[in-house]
């Protein structure tokens, strides 16, 4: 893979922010198993939706109360019959097995990541 050089103003635009799953619902109609996932990063962004391909790793109740890192200030996505606000981010292994990037201490929802 070809590295690519961003700018510091290329960076500042990428809005990454702290949030916690506040609910997680299966996603049947996706094409590779997936989640449904609620995320609150506090009240001035609220609660954002995203689906993310976690299955292999996490188990809904395990993902509810956890805290993520998520790019908050991407475009909707239509994704099928579902709508994503965000990106939730996690690092991707060889055979596509995701695994979130958390805070390891809880944190305020919405922090902004620097």
């Amino acid at each position: 893979m070809e590295e690519q050089i961003l700018t510091w103003n290329d960076f500042e635009k990428v809005e990454m922010r702290v949030g916690t799953i506040v609910a997680v619902d299966d996603f049947p109609e996706a094409r590779k198993p997936a989640f449904k996932l609620a995320v609150d990063f506090g009240e001035v962004i609220g609660i954002k939706k995203t689906s993310a391909q976690i299955t292999k790793r996490y188990a809904k109740e395990d993902l509810v109360g956890k805290q993520v890192i998520a790019v908050v200030n991407f475009p909707v996505k239509q994704i099928g019959p579902f709508k994503s606000e965000c990106l939730v981010m996690g690092s991707v292994g060889s055979d596509n097995d995701v695994v979130l990037l958390t805070s390891d201490i809880k944190v305020e929802n919405g922090l902004r990541i620097a």
